[in-house]
């Protein structure tokens, strides 16, 4: 369990460093659909070895064609954006908003979810700790790029609604969630597929550092990861396995300041921490106890960032 646990968080925490790799070449939308494409292939391959079956109603698809664009085609995206604009740390810090934007929209959407004390606490944390990475106190041109958080908090958004959209229409598809995931990548790919001609231009020359990253960025940090987390929900249980969301910016920031040379202010883990703060404070109460054992076909993000 410690060695998924472990290996999940390297894989998602060095996804913004890929990500910042691929757009030094790529056009981010390029960056989105290179990963998806490895992605889907990894996860299509799994998919053959378990013998598992792709969804076969056409209903399970077109809501499938809704996640992917809300789960992968527009946050993948938004994320290659925001790293033209911020460091990979900062996104991956963004990207620890997805829990609280989950809340949020859940609260709203889901009739099951009630809005307590605890949890709009956990909200008012979590979103105060945002205020802090921006230094909004200071006015927010003295933070770091506007319009590269904001592209990150909308994709954090985007999973977030995902998610919740996944809970209500595709929880109880009975289809496992291996079969679900690759049939989403898939549809997302062909997504891209349509919009990469229309929206960037192939560039003469694609350098093998670039190449390497997205083909890393697709296989593991969406296939091989997808697995570990599967696998880590069987073992321990879909609580523990989500608490890898917490330890990703960790990861992240000290791969950018080692590998990419990047510089954060004192600000942006103060931040990260007050976020991850909100996150668990929402997240706080009991459990089920079938937690361990279930494993309910709905589909993760398939990746981070």
């Amino acid at each position: 369990m410690r060695s998924r646990f472990l290996a999940l968080t390297l894989i998602w925490g060095a996804s913004f460093l890929f990500i910042k790799i691929g757009v030094e070449a790529l056009a981010p939308i390029q960056v989105a659909f290179g990963r998806m494409a490895f992605g889907t292939i990894a996860l299509l391959l799994a998919t053959a070895v378990r013998k598992e079956r792709l969804p076969g109603s056409l209903r399970v698809w077109a809501q499938l064609f809704v996640a992917a664009a809300l789960l992968n085609t527009v946050p993948f995206t938004l994320f290659a954006y925001a790293e033209q604009r911020i460091p990979s740390a900062l996104a991956s810090i963004g990207n620890a908003t997805t829990p609280l934007f989950t809340l949020l929209f859940a609260l709203f959407m889901l009739p099951d979810e009630r809005p307590t004390a605890q949890r709009t606490v956990g909200l008012v944390i979590g979103f105060a700790g945002v205020m802090v990475v921006l230094r909004a106190w200071r006015g927010l041109s003295a933070g770091p790029d506007v319009s590269g958080m904001l592209l990150v908090l909308a994709a954090a958004a985007c999973y977030g609604l995902g998610g919740v959209y996944l809970r209500r229409n595709l929880s109880s598809s009975g289809y496992s969630s291996l079969a679900l995931s690759a049939a989403q990548l898939l549809v997302g790919t062909l997504q891209l597929i349509v919009l990469v001609p229309l929206l960037s231009t192939t560039p003469a020359h694609i350098p093998t550092r670039a190449i390497l990253a997205i083909f890393t960025l697709g296989a593991f940090g969406t296939g091989v990861a997808y697995l570990l987390q599967y696998g880590l929900i069987r073992t321990a249980g879909a609580t523990v396995a989500s608490t890898v969301t917490y330890f990703i910016p960790i990861v992240s920031i000290i791969l950018g300041v080692l590998l990419l040379g990047e510089h954060l202010a004192w600000n942006a883990p103060v931040g990260a921490a007050i976020i991850i703060a909100g996150a668990l404070v929402s997240r706080r109460g009991p459990r089920p106890a079938t937690d361990r054992a279930a494993v309910t076909p709905v589909v993760t993000r398939v990746g981070s960032g």
